[in-house]
């Protein structure tokens, strides 16, 4: 039973007070693990590993405030739920800040040496994982800590070369060239991040390179012309007038005398030179990705030290600085080189020996993707699929795999899984096991490590203990249900889970995945740095609470589209979980002793609990409707109206009368509706507002520990009551006229008038005499009439609602021309209305094709529209008379 009582409810809404111990309290109860309870259904997610690398950003809490939504929805409704936690190793990233630590520490990573050097990138790790999973916490994230994964922990890296022997085996990973940074000083391969640029004045070297036809030449420019050696195409934009017709010639390249091709290439800018670029597949990764395209031959012209090599021909030997000079002369003395222009240009150097990178043609490991990538597409046509929401992103995904190109997975890092090949030091044969050979002396390790991409896409069954194939939690909770994502990686990161994942386990990964868009500012640009616009999540829960941020990122955009971050929307939120609060507290207060087990429904309801039950019966179908599908904004703005203008507004207001009155029967079942109301408002928020839900479900009278693990509300037909609804309908319209006309008039709501009701028949004269108790309080008549006939006072305000019209006799309290003028306002309108209606049912489609439910409710809508306009019309005739 929770306590409630009125002193321990503060009385101000204090996000940092309701937030403040919480989480301690959901995690030690074990609220948030899996339970492995096979009376339930299990549903499970996987987090999308954030990177180790620092602080998680705005995109991060969208994304995992989604799953928490869903997560905490599907415990709910009582299922076995699996949300499982980890971060990512981040190979490149992290590797980068370690370094750049060590830098700030006057070291590098090759002082320390390989060993070393990961001790104090998993140091690195240690850190932020902790900051991460403060993070987590402070956002409220129910994740499963006990099943919390790392992409380099054992079991994950057991699961990658179990993975990569297994393709390896298969034929689908193999080595091939790929251009890579070289840095001929130090003999050796370069990350990226081992790159430094730097402003160089160099020159553009413009040349003609001759037709084989004698029909003239074609122009290119280059920065390394000792590269035109390994030339082996020229490329041109295939819609370029200039061009066109040549594509499929040859020229003859100058000095070499080979015969290369013109190819057309979109990757050419027909506005950049003169829109013709020379090919060097073996020293360029654009001219290397052509090549591909165009299977064009690769010509290394370099050796390892940067000199010339036998494909260089007369340059051979030379430097390739010399080499440079040397050829430059030579083309100048052919008339070949007709130009040289001075130019600045970002050149590579290495950062550790300050020589300039190469780029260079060089044996790395790759996965052979058209078997993996043709599984994958295939199984879109099972009833395997993958659903993506919104399904548009399946055409990207499909149009990505069904051209996708093989992936080189091996980088020239320390930091990630070691390629398990080994050459052996003698015959340079190669071995790739599972384990070292046996003679491991004799072996040397690839150095290399597997792109971390490949480690993250076998998350959804890595995570659960594959390859142990007896895994309880593998059998149990993998495929995984949903996944939440940005639509930024569905390249990276979703395509690659789902063909490994279909080839390892003959499975989808995921039967949804719910794509969401990226989070900018308030003017639509992207968050960056270098712009300044970034917004710390962590800033805004300390300034409005994590239930505000969380609701602001779940309600703020449809599905798929991306998210503009106003600070005033997110203060939006915070003004309505204040409402929410002092709601709350207003109920909590008026409770005095009533208890859990005092809550009865069974005695006779007012106008108002019957409507509010029906309005409750309603919401909860559809956000259960809209939240299925994913669309929590459209979730939230169904609850956002019923809990603000219909249970605070007007429920809990009318709910004073039978409250402060004597009748106790109508004070228990008055108390009884506001619990059950405001416990199932507290229930479906939940996922959305975590903390402030469950800070007042304890002080409201309750049965279990947390809210966490109380079923979700469930439509109960009993309670749904279509007449109580018109009728309230009704009343607030009348209330609200009454308040209208106060206002036009400048009349407080203190002061009595006299007010006329003249119902269109005798049942709506019986209804609104049963609800006089409504109309006495909210409208303070100094004599109310309610009759079918009334006679008007000639000078007299009105208004229309449904089924009635209302007279405020105001002798002089009213300008009658101004009277009459707003009344042909007011007619306009009317007349708009049933014009569109009409225009509506008599088109045929319309008609035809909507559901008979629409269709039925737009003739009601005409004959209510066309009997206020009837009314108005009439009024206007008779105050045109008294004039």
């Amino acid at each position: 039973m929770g306590e409630h009582n009125e002193t321990s409810m503060a009385p101000k809404y204090n996000p940092t007070e309701v937030e403040k111990d919480r989480y301690q309290f959901w995690v030690e109860g074990k609220y948030f693990e899996a339970k492995n309870d096979e009376t339930k259904e299990p549903f499970t997610i996987v987090i999308p590993p954030p990177n180790v690398t620092g602080r998680l950003h705005l995109g991060h809490a969208w994304d995992t405030t989604l799953q928490d939504i869903i997560s905490r929805y599907k415990r709910m409704q009582g299922y076995d739920v699996l949300w499982l936690p980890g971060m990512d190793h981040a190979g490149i990233a992290t590797q980068a800040k370690v370094e750049g630590k060590l830098k700030e520490e006057g070291q590098s990573r090759h002082d320390l040496g390989r060993e070393k050097f990961l001790e104090k990138s998993w140091d690195w790790k240690e850190e932020y994982a902790s900051f991460i999973r403060a993070q987590w916490e402070k956002l409220g994230l129910g994740v499963d800590y006990s099943r919390e994964r790392f992409t380099l922990d054992d079991g994950l890296s057991q699961a990658v070369r179990e993975v990569f022997v297994s393709l390896y085996e298969q034929g689908l990973i193999y080595r091939g060239e790929y251009i890579i940074n070289w840095d001929p000083s130090t003999q050796t391969a370069l990350s990226d991040i081992e790159v430094i640029y730097k402003e160089v004045q160099g020159a553009f070297y413009h040349m003609r390179y001759p037709l084989k036809d004698g029909s003239g030449h074609i122009e290119v420019a280059t920065t390394r012309p000792e590269t035109m050696l390994g030339d082996t195409a020229v490329a041109v934009h295939p819609e370029d007038e200039r061009y066109k017709d040549l594509i499929g010639k040859t020229v003859v390249l100058p000095i070499v005398g080979r015969e290369i091709e013109i190819v057309g290439d979109d990757y050419v800018d027909m506005e950049f030179g003169s829109g013709a670029v020379k090919i060097t597949p073996a020293h360029d990764p654009n001219d290397f990705e052509i090549g591909e395209r165009h299977n064009l031959e690769r010509v290394l012209v370099m050796n390892e030290d940067g000199t010339m090599n036998d494909n260089a021909g007369k340059y051979k030997d030379m430097d390739r600085f010399e080499c440079r000079k040397q050829i430059v002369s030579d083309l100048q003395e052919e008339g070949v080189l007709f130009n040289i222009e001075e130019h600045t240009h970002q050149v590579g150097h290495s950062e550790r020996s300050d020589a300039v990178v190469e780029p260079y043609l060089s044996t790395q490991w790759f996965v052979k993707m058209e078997p993996l990538a043709d599984q994958a597409v295939e199984m879109q046509s099972t009833d395997d699929q993958v659903n993506f929401v919104p399904d548009r992103f399946e055409k990207t995904y499909l149009h990505w795999m069904e051209n996708i190109r093989d992936w080189c997975i091996s980088r020239q890092l320390w930091w990630g899984h070691r390629i398990p090949a080994w050459y052996h030091k003698e015959t340079g044969e190669v071995y790739v096991g599972r384990e070292a050979p046996e003679d491991v002396e004799n072996w040397e390790q690839d150095d290399d490590v597997l792109d971390t991409w490949f480690s993250s896409a076998l998350w959804p069954f890595s995570t659960m203990g594959w390859p142990d194939k007896d895994s309880y939690d593998l059998n149990r909770y993998f495929p995984t249900d949903v996944l939440v994502t940005g639509y930024d990686i569905i390249f990276f990161w979703v395509s690659r889970m789902i063909f490994q994942t279909k080839h390892f386990m003959d499975r989808r990964p995921f039967k949804d995945v719910l794509i969401h868009g990226l989070v900018r500012d308030a003017d639509g640009r992207k968050m960056s740095k270098s712009l300044g616009n970034g917004v710390d999540p962590m800033d805004v829960i300390d300034q409005y609470g994590a239930d505000s941020l969380r609701y602001f990122l779940s309600t703020g955009s449809s599905p798929g589209q991306d998210l503009r971050f106003h600070w005033e929307k997110v203060e939006a939120t915070w003004n309505f979980n204040n409402k929410i609060w002092n709601a709350s507290r207003f109920v909590i207060m008026n409770l005095e002793d009533f208890k859990y087990e005092d809550i009865d429904l069974s005695g006779e309801k007012s106008v108002a609990d019957e409507w509010i039950l029906t309005r409750l019966n309603e919401t909860i179908e559809n956000v259960t409707r809209n939240i299925d599908r994913y669309d929590f904004g459209e979730a939230g703005r169904y609850l956002y109206n019923f809990i603000w203008d219909e249970f605070c507004d007007w429920y809990i207001e009318m709910a004073k009368l039978p409250l402060y009155g004597d009748d106790e029967a109508a004070k228990k079942t008055t108390k009884s509706v506001l619990v059950v109301t405001l416990d199932n408002i507290l229930r479906m928020l939940h996922p959305f507002m975590p903390f402030i839900t469950e800070e007042i479900w304890q002080h409201i009278p309750h049965e279990g520990e947390s809210i966490t693990v109380q079923s979700w509300p469930e439509v109960d037909e009993v309670y749904n009551n279509q007449q109580s609804r018109k009728e309230m309908e009704r009343l607030v319209s009348i209330i609200r006229s009454v308040r209208n006309v106060r206002a036009e008039v400048d009349t407080p709501m203190s002061k009595e008038i006299k007010i006329m009701i003249k119902a269109n028949d005798d049942e709506i004269v019986s209804e609104l005499n049963k609800n006089e108790v409504y109309l006495n309080r909210f409208c303070n008549p100094e004599q109310l009439m309610i009759n079918t006939n009334i006679d008007v006072p000639e000078q007299s305000k009105s208004a229309v609602v449904t089924g009635a019209e209302i007279f405020f006799p105001l002798e002089g309290l009213i300008d009658i021309d101004d009277e009459i003028n707003r009344l042909k306002q007011e007619l306009q309108k009317w007349n708009s209305e049933v014009e569109r209606v009409q225009k509506k049912l008599a088109n045929e489609n319309f008609v035809s094709k909507a559901p008979e439910a629409v269709v039925q409710e737009e003739r009601d809508k005409e004959k209510d529209y066309v009997e206020k306009q009837k009314l108005v019309e009439e009024r206007i005739v008779e105050l045109e008379k008294v004039k």
